[in-house]
Formats: structure tokens, sequence, C-alpha cells
């Protein structure tokens, strides 16, 4: 994190187009999961700015089958997840660490969509043990290149997660994750507001 790059993004970036429609996804679904815990923090980190309007995304909610057949079922599981993303102006993707990448269930929900991606900026947040869930990040950054998305270049990652949260589910030092988590999402926010004024000029035609 550079740490002369934190200011608050200024009124003026948001003001023409109103707050950031962030959709945060949450991207594990496996029994007893952890994400729900970084999850609340995050949300929280999003829902303390004027300049951000947050949802969710819960892959643990989705059940999209991998054919990619339009079933009426995955119609149904669809049409409570795309107008949600369709309608975001940026992303901050959660992932865990499974066998050196992200989970089956995140990349199913991201390949059941193509446009709601396109020209608009992801951040991405990892949690797992010693390696924090990082060798699942750099995968989805050539993920989400391949989908014409931007991903921002700080994240926030937490080693050995199940230790930095406490039975309530509060971080025992959040002064390092809350000034990453704002070094980050300052970021998606000048992202945000530069590609969503760029999409009202011209549509993008990559």
């Amino acid at each position: 994190m550079n740490p002369t790059q934190t200011d608050t993004p200024s009124a003026a970036l948001t003001e023409t187009g109103g707050p950031l429609r962030v959709t945060l996804v949450v991207g594990s679904n496996r029994h007893g999961r952890f994400g729900p815990v970084v999850a609340d923090w995050l949300l929280g980190r999003l829902r303390d700015r004027d300049d951000i309007v947050a949802d969710v995304v819960d892959v643990a909610d989705a059940e999209l089958p991998t054919s990619f057949e339009p079933t009426p079922e995955a119609t149904a599981a669809l049409s409570g997840i795309t107008p949600k993303l369709a309608g975001a102006d940026a992303f901050v993707v959660l992932t865990p660490e499974y066998n050196h990448s992200y989970p089956a269930g995140l990349k199913n929900l991201v390949d059941w969509h193509y446009g709601e991606w396109r020209a608009k900026p992801v951040a991405l947040v990892s949690y797992g043990g010693l390696a924090g869930g990082l060798r699942a990040v750099e995968h989805l950054r050539q993920v989400f290149a391949e989908l014409h998305a931007v991903t921002v270049r700080d994240t926030v990652s937490f080693h050995n997660a199940g230790a930095s949260f406490d039975d309530r589910g509060a971080l025992r030092d959040p002064a390092g994750p809350d000034a990453a988590a704002k070094a980050m999402i300052d970021q998606l926010v000048w992202w945000g507001t530069a590609l969503r004024e760029a999409r009202e000029r011209r549509a993008y035609a990559g």
C-alpha cells in the first residue's frame, strides 16, 4: 500500500452520477465457510462511505448449474443475481484460496455473465492460511482481464484469517486491514467513477 495514495476521493468525483453502486461478491459456498465474517467487515467499510451504495451477491445463494443451460431453474437463480451485477458501477470480489486458486462456485457465477463485468473495476479481497488467498487473487486478475474488467492495484488479504477475528467477528487488530481497505476502496471509487463517466460518453467497443 502506498501511504501517499489514501486520501478520500472528493465529492467532485461522484457528484455527476451520484454515489458509486458497488456490488460485493462473496465467493465461497463451502460448508463451514469463513467468508461471511470477512464479508460483514467489508460491508461495514463500504457502508461507512457516503460515495458508495453497496449491494451483495453471495455464491452460496446461487444455485447455478455448470452446464450453462438456460433452464427455468437457472433463469430463476439469475434473476436475483444478474440485475445486481448489471446495475453495478464497480465490484468487490471476496475469495478464499482452495488448492492454490479460487473456488469453482465463484468461477461458475463469473462465467454465467459477460457484459455485466465489461469496462468496470474490480477490487479483490482474499483470505486463507499462510498465503492469505493471494494466489487466488492473481488467478482472478487474469479472468477479469479476459472479461474486459479492470482490477485495481491494491488488495486486502487476511493471512491465517481465523486468528485475525475474534468470536464476535471483530478484527483483533483493525488498524492495518482498515488502512488497506481504505486505500483499495479509494482506488475502486476513482476507477469506478472514471469508467462510469466514460461509458456514459460512449459505449465500450472492446
